[in-house]
Order: C-alpha cells, then structure tokens, then sequence
C-alpha cells in the first residue's frame, strides 16, 4: 500500500463568515491509498481550526501512518489502528477512512452506497444552500446568487439576526430556511428568546447549535423541553457513542464525515441517531466533490442535507455528485464504482 496526499487551498466565490470568524480560502488535504494491485482510492481532510486540527496537524498524523499497516485488514481493523496512532485528529482518519472505503467498494465492483447496502434514490435528496453571515446588502446578493436552491441555510450569531432574515426574507419570501447559530448565543435565555422570534416565520424547519458545546446537559434539555422549534447538535455531537446523550437534548443531530472520522464512523453514527429516534442531517465543512460526494453515498441515512461545500468555492478540482435545483445526483459521475468522483480536466 502506498499513501500520497497534497494540501488544496480552496477559493471561496464569496467571503465565508460565522459567528467564530472569517475566511475567503479553505484548506483541505486530499489523500490517496494505492494498494498492491494498482487499486487508488481518495479521501479528503478538511481540518476543522474549532477542534484544534490544520493542514500541518492532518499532515502530521498522515507521516505517522505505515501505509504496510492498511493493505490486508478490514475496514474496522484500519479503524482501530488510527485510533491507536491518535485520540483525535479526526479531520486526518476522515481522509484515509474514505479512501480505504473507496478501494474497498472498487475491490466488489460497486459505488459506495451499494457496498454499504444502502441503494441511492436519485433526485430525492435536497441539499441546502448556506448564506454566511454579512450585511444586509450582502445577505441579500447572496440569496439572489442561490436562486435555484429551493431550502437556504442562513447563519446567525452576527451583530443584528432580525436584519439578517428579514433581508434573505426580502429576495426569497416563501424559501424554507434552516438556522445555524454556531454556538453564538450565551446563555439558554437568549436562546430561548431568539428561537421564539424564529418560529414567528413559519418557513423555519429547525435550529442548529444555537448554545457553546460546553453548555450543561441540564440546561440543553430545559431548552428542548420549551424550544418552539426543533434544535440540532453539530458541536456538541462527534461520535456514535455520543447517541445517548443528544437524545436527551436535541430533536435531531448533524453528522459530518470530517467530525466522525470519515464514512465508517458516520454510517455508525446515522445509524444510532434514527435508532435513538433523532433526526439526521448529513453536513460539510468548505469541501472538495471528493469529501461532499463520500458524505452523499450515505443518503438514504438522513432525513436533511446540507452538502453544499463544493458549491461555495470556484476551483474544485474534482467532480462527483451533482445538486441542480439542490437534488443530489450521481447520474452525471464518470467513475461508476467507489467514490464515483474524477478530476476535472
């Protein structure tokens, strides 16, 4: 087995804010594993600086790895060795993770959502379309740029929310929306507060981590119990173990590949959450086709989508899944087995 991998800055078409920060470029690590007969699987690390991971981290933990290690074992015995190099770096074990699946899956001759027994419904699954943080002017260009995805992700946390909505409601009055507040509200009150005026727009499914990670478990169910509107984890939901817990205190959860170690630990975690009786999302960091279209061959494990990385940077040098008019779709992908993801000429 032979491993490469190569650092990508993205380029965002448009200025990327939340409530922790800015950023016009991304920077992502694509991984590839050649095992001995010429099979070449990819994966991709999008570090994320809110856990502490980056370029230099991820490439770190991959000079760590001896590639010998990974050329006959399962899937979760690639797992367990991973897990013995490091307790985290999760960004960095997304990326191999990925490409083992993808090799595995090529090895039976199947796209990846076959090799898992999961089957793809084409033209069911609707991502969102993400409007970061900005001023009214900017909310609004934003909104009219994503004029084809029918459900908008609006991000808040920003100096004035109420301006933020009423401006994306002055372009796309009748769009469903979902809210993602990124930890930004301080206290449960303000949460509370800021969710009863969110349920005043009848087009709002949900919100997402409207509360720190840190907050207490006591005070994440008092919230559940009074929220007019469903909330979901994003930061305060890693792992599959983490099931029993988000239960208690979300209606749903978001599972991102790069949070969960890559399409092992989220096919695990999806699971355990629709076991729980939890809502799933499946969503992304800024990402390649390559992390975006892994994270789609998990589809039919998830009632929402947000996988719309590779939508918001203008030099992807990857294609795979395809989200025209927000629809997911493999219909267009050239490699019909594995990723289903090629470089783009």
């Amino acid at each position: 087995m032979k491993l490469s991998f190569q650092h990508l800055d993205l380029c965002l078409a448009q200025p990327w804010v939340i409530s922790r920060g800015r950023t016009d470029v991304s920077n992502v690590v694509v991984v590839e594993l050649t095992d001995n007969d010429g099979i070449v699987g990819r994966g991709e690390a999008a570090p994320i600086s809110r856990y502490k991971e980056s370029v230099k981290s991820v490439e770190t933990f991959l000079h760590k790895i001896d590639p010998g290690r990974l050329q006959k074992v399962s899937i979760p015995q690639a797992v367990a060795y991973l897990d013995e190099l490091s307790s985290h770096d999760n960004a960095a074990k997304c990326a191999v993770n990925i490409a083992l699946v993808d090799i595995n899956a090529k090895r039976s001759g199947k796209a990846i959502y076959d090799y898992l027994d999961l089957g793809f419904t084409e033209q069911k699954h609707i991502t969102s379309y993400s409007i970061s943080l900005g001023s009214p002017d900017e909310i609004r260009k934003k909104v009219q740029l994503a004029n084809d995805y029918p459900i908008l992700k609006l991000k808040l946390g920003g100096p004035d929310d109420q301006a933020a909505l009423k401006a994306l409601r002055e372009i796309a009055p009748e769009k469903l929306i979902r809210v993602d507040a990124n930890e930004a509200w301080r206290s449960k009150e303000e949460a509370l507060k800021n969710i009863e005026w969110l349920a005043n727009d009848k087009g709002i499914e949900f919100v997402e981590q409207p509360l720190p990670a840190s907050t207490a478990a006591r005070d994440w169910i008092w919230l559940k119990q009074k929220s007019p509107l469903p909330i979901f984890a994003d930061e305060s939901h890693h792992h599959a173990k983490d099931t029993n817990l988000a239960a208690q205190c979300f209606h749903g959860v978001n599972v991102k590949l790069v949070k969960m170690g890559g399409i092992t630990g989220s096919f695990e975690a999806l699971n355990a959450a629709r076991k729980a009786g939890l809502k799933t999302m499946l969503g992304c960091m800024i990402e390649t086709s390559i992390l975006i279209s892994a994270a789609a061959h998990l589809a039919e494990l998830a009632d929402y989508f947000d996988l719309d990385g590779n939508l918001l940077i203008n030099n992807d040098p990857y294609s795979g899944v395809t989200a025209e008019k927000g629809a997911l779709s493999f219909a267009n992908a050239l490699d019909k087995t594995g990723l289903r993801i090629s470089a783009r000429s």
